[in-house]
Parts: C-alpha cells; sequence; structure tokens
C-alpha cells in the first residue's frame, strides 16, 4: 500500500498523507459479520469519565474476526480485502469450502483468489495457520497465540511481524516486534507471514478534525491548568513542573514509572525489549 499526498489548497491539508486504497476491493462489511458498537464517550456505568480524551467520531461497526483459525483442513478462498475502522491492518474475507464465510487478518502479499489453509498439514506460505512446531526457524509470523486453543493474542497490528528464533524442548524463542524475545509452547499456533498495510506509521493525520473523526477529544498540557487541576499546573506565565519527574493528574509519576504487575510471566520473558544487544 502506498500513501498519497495532498495538494496544499488549504492549511490542513499541507503536509497530509493518507491512504491510497489500492488493496481495497471490497467497500461494503459482510452483513453476517458485524454487530454494532456502542460507544459510551469513556464512561463507566456510573456515568463517570474513567478513560479521559474519549468522545464523538465517525459510526463503526465492529468485524468479527477469526483469531482461532480452528477449520483445520478445510480449504477457504480470499473473496475480498476490506477495511476495517476499528484496527490498522486490512481484513481478509474467507469463504470456506463448506459454506462458511470468516475474517482474517490480511497478511502482506495475500491477493483475492488466493487458497490458505489452517491445521498442521498447511504449507508455509503466507495467511496459512498451523503450529509453531511445524513451522521453519527464521520464518516471520503473526497473530501468535499464548494458551494453546486461545485464539492470537500477539502481533495484529499493521506491518507487525515476529520471528521465530528458535525450539528447544517444549518451547520455541519469538522475537516480537519490540525486540522482546519470548518463550511460547510449540503446541499453539501461529500465522505465517507479515501483517500488511505496512505504511500505516508514515501517515500523517495534518489536522484536529481527523483525530477528532476517531474519536479522539482534545487533551489540555497539564502545566496549562491550575494547581487544583494538576501537579504541573500553576504560577506565573509559563513556569517548569516544580518537581524531579513528570507526574499523571493523580500525582502518579510518568515516564520510566514501572506499571507493569503481572510478574508471573517473567520466566517467559528472556529479553525485555529495549536491551541492548550484545
Amino acid at each position: 500500500m502506498a500513501v498519497k499526498t495532498y495538494k496544499p489548497v488549504t492549511p490542513s491539508l499541507r503536509g497530509m498523507t493518507g491512504y491510497t486504497f489500492e488493496e481495497i476491493t471490497k467497500t461494503r462489511p459482510e452483513r453476517s459479520l458485524i454487530v454494532e458498537r456502542r460507544k459510551r464517550g469513556g464512561r463507566n456505568s456510573y456515568g463517570k469519565i474513567t478513560v479521559r480524551h474519549q468522545g464523538g467520531g465517525e459510526r463503526q461497526q465492529i468485524r468479527i474476526v477469526d483469531f482461532k483459525r480452528e477449520k483445520h483442513g478445510i480449504p477457504a478462498r480470499v473473496a475480498a480485502i476490506e477495511y476495517d475502522p476499528n484496527r490498522t491492518a486490512r481484513l481478509a474475507l474467507l469463504y470456506y469450502a463448506d459454506g462458511e464465510k470468516r475474517y482474517m487478518i490480511a497478511p502482506l502479499d495475500l491477493k483475492v483468489g488466493d487458497t490458505v489453509f489452517s491445521g498442521p498439514t498447511a504449507e508455509i506460505r503466507p495467511g496459512n495457520h498451523l503450529p509453531i512446531s511445524n513451522i521453519p526457524v527464521g520464518t516471520l509470523l503473526h497473530n501468535v497465540e499464548l494458551k494453546n486453543g486461545k485464539g492470537g493474542q500477539l502481533v495484529r497490528a499493521a506491518g507487525g511481524a515476529a520471528q521465530l528464533l528458535a525450539k528447544e524442548g517444549d518451547y520455541a524463542q519469538i522475537r516480537m516486534p519490540s525486540g522482546e524475545v519470548r518463550l511460547v509452547r510449540q503446541t499453539c499456533y501461529a500465522t505465517i507471514g507479515q501483517i500488511g498495510n505496512v505504511d500505516h506509521s508514515n501517515v500523517k493525520l495534518g489536522k484536529a478534525g481527523r483525530q477528532r473523526h476517531k474519536g479522539v477529544r482534545p487533551t489540555v498540557r497539564g502545566y496549562a491548568m491550575s494547581p487544583r487541576d494538576h501537579p504541573h499546573g500553576g504560577g506565573e506565565g509559563r513556569q517548569p513542573t516544580g518537581m524531579a519527574g513528570p507526574k499523571s493528574p493523580w500525582g502518579k509519576p510518568t515516564r520510566g514509572y514501572k506499571t507493569r504487575r503481572n510478574k508471573t510471566t517473567d520466566k517467559f520473558i528472556i529479553r525485555r525489549r529495549g536491551a541492548k544487544r550484545r
């Protein structure tokens, strides 16, 4: 997919880029595979805002994506490549030989008319879904399972790809897009190939309106507030925060403050993301 630029006939178009959508072959979603998305504007069941800066935006419908791919041995033909407003990746509409229709994340180089398989006997081709034990070392993966049969949970964003580094015992070493090296059971399934829409990170919104269309409301800087509203607030004119490090509106440290609480999975992480390679 390529990124297009706009002629700067208005100030907002100067520097704005967008998708060409040249890979999209179907404009309307499959009616049997969509559900209504009800927006809450960041509010919980009591009407209290628990997630700030959410609200508005275009109406969206949730596409039901098959992350498990449990129809083993049944060939599926790629009928269309579609746009999904709820994710950065594109979706591939599959027509199975038994008549069922399902969505899957579209990998790079997957075209309309291609056939994909799922199961231990599937070939090593983009879009096929098979156990990690049957995948050669060095292969690029996405939609990786953490628990066998639960469905893919890792590497599902546009342009993402993990790499199978090694196999030892019951586990395989997989390098994530972040650089983290993690142990995953070889009985877990993964999909071959890199996810498409690789130029997603190169798109520039260009104006505030495109952010509002996505349902993101404006964000006020902390030091522009009063002291009662934010720890950074107060002072005459532009003043420093007056503290050793930046804080959230509730006084919690940010930028480097460790928030990861689930330490039970530490034994599966061989190398942290951002760690220097030796």
